[in-house]
């Protein structure tokens, strides 16, 4: 089957493509710089979509790294990253419907979830604009787009090896930083890639799923816990808190947003617990073992 990937140059799409093709699949990545020199075939944005979309299957992971400051200009570039293509996709759909749509989001789209259990039926929130306004903006530039049915895939932070989440966390960790971060009661969504790959797959063969779709492990951690497991699993000592006021100095050096370290979600896999997904790695500390000493 012809798999379409808008936006799979990153580490994301890569880890698709490489799943897909290992399972007979055929993926075409679609770029704004195509190229011959990948393993898997390249277009331009600029070329014949919608013949390339005609009864294929289409993932849309398109859109700029969310690891940057929250100014105007860059909640302003997250957000046309993501609609621009997006609509530009559902345009050359209208003559050439790709049979499946699934579409990237993020469980963000909740924003501050404080200590509520939040499931697919969970409205989105209203802020912060980095947050809840992109990706809020990106599912409606979606919405309605022709296909014979669609996906939205609410995506926790998806651990990988080599991957900028979880360099970003065992780096802090190797240098010492890896106590809690602020309270340290903000919960975590978390996912391993190869569950995230797993639910790709249910969902491209399983004509049944349909809708918004919650792809995070059933086992959501605050952050205290999340940075435990991973000073356990690299074998570091207990490291001091980092309170919020370092957070926000620290992410200026860093040319991050303290919101990612300071707001959490505590979101749960309804949809796929209800079927009966069995998850490969279900838990925090086996995931990050399996990824940092695999």
């Amino acid at each position: 089957m012809k798999i379409v990937l808008a936006g799979g140059t990153g580490a994301l799409g890569r880890s698709l493509c490489a799943d897909l093709a290992a399972r007979g699949h055929e993926p075409v990545v679609l770029t704004r710089r195509p190229t011959a020199a990948g393993p898997y075939r390249q277009i331009g944005w600029d070329g014949d979509l919608a013949g390339e979309l005609a009864g294929a299957v289409l993932i849309n992971l398109a859109g700029e790294i969310v690891d940057r400051p929250p100014t105007p200009a860059n909640i302003d570039l997250l957000t046309r990253s993501r609609v621009g293509p997006t609509r530009a996709l559902a345009e050359a759909a209208e003559n050439g419907a790709p049979a499946l749509w699934i579409q990237l989001s993020t469980l963000a789209v909740y924003g501050e979830g404080g200590e509520a259990v939040l499931t697919e039926t969970s409205p989105p929130a209203d802020g912060p604009p980095q947050m809840a306004g992109v990706a809020r903006a990106w599912e409606a530039a979606a919405a309605g787009a022709p296909c014979g049915r669609q996906v939205i895939l609410r995506t926790a932070v998806v651990f990988d090896r080599d991957t900028p989440a979880l360099n970003r966390l065992t780096g802090l960790v190797r240098w010492g930083l890896g106590g809690r971060v602020g309270s340290g009661r903000q919960w975590v969504s978390w996912l391993h890639i190869d569950d995230f790959l797993a639910v790709v797959r249910l969902v491209i063969d399983d004509p049944a799923w349909s809708g918004v779709l919650h792809v995070t492990s059933p086992a959501p951690v605050r952050n205290a816990e999340l940075m435990r497991a991973f000073r356990q699993v690299l074998r570091r000592p207990p490291a001091p808190p980092t309170p919020a006021f370092l957070v926000r100095l620290g992410a200026r050096v860093l040319r991050t947003d303290p919101a990612l370290a300071l707001t959490g979600r505590r979101c749960l896999p309804a949809r796929l617990t209800e079927a009966g997904f069995e998850f490969r790695h279900p838990e925090l500390t086996g995931a990050l073992t399996h990824l940092l000493r695999g």
